[in-house]
């Protein structure tokens, strides 16, 4: 039940990596995406992924609030068809006020987010390394220890790569 259950999330997982790479090559051949990474913004871009990551932060959380402040502006427009041209002009420039003071607040926030998720992305991957050479550093000493005992006279010598976890 268990291996069946295992070759199932096994194979769910290949599938779903194979849609994400067949979604990353339509997004990498479409033309437009070719065109901006060509660019000197996409070049720039390209060589300083966490100014990418930031900018991409930045369009996301502030969107909603742009989106906000464009409504209150066509609403106030309408209202000045009306005949309210006065409280239309303080209206924008509260809100315009206001959009700055949210834009730069959530111009913070995304920097603090793009700088955790890259920390946290220079620690796990660290983590992984550290993990796995100690991993192959192991099985290497008791594949040494094995041909060590089959002849205890002997020396052995040491083919193994020089690590930085271990001084020689």
């Amino acid at each position: 039940m268990v291996k069946m259950e295992t070759s199932s999330t096994s194979k769910d997982l290949q599938e779903l990596q194979r849609k994400l790479v067949s979604l990353i090559n339509s997004i990498q051949s479409n033309s437009k995406v070719i065109a901006f990474m060509n660019s000197p913004v996409g070049q720039y871009l390209d060589k300083h992924p966490f100014v990418a990551l930031t900018l991409l932060m930045f369009i996301m959380v502030s969107s909603i609030p742009v989106g906000f402040f464009l409504l209150l502006v066509v609403l106030m427009s309408l209202a000045a068809c009306v005949g309210v041209i006065l409280v239309e002009g303080f209206v924008i420039s509260v809100g315009g006020l206001t959009l700055l003071c949210v834009l730069c607040g959530l111009g913070f926030v995304s920097l603090a987010i793009s700088g955790t998720l890259s920390v946290c992305y220079v620690v796990l991957s660290s983590l992984t390394n550290y993990w796995f050479s100690f991993r192959t550093d192991s099985s290497f000493l008791i594949l040494q220890h094995a041909k060590a005992s089959a002849n205890p006279w002997k020396q052995v010598p040491s083919d193994r790569p020089k690590s930085r976890l271990y001084k020689t």
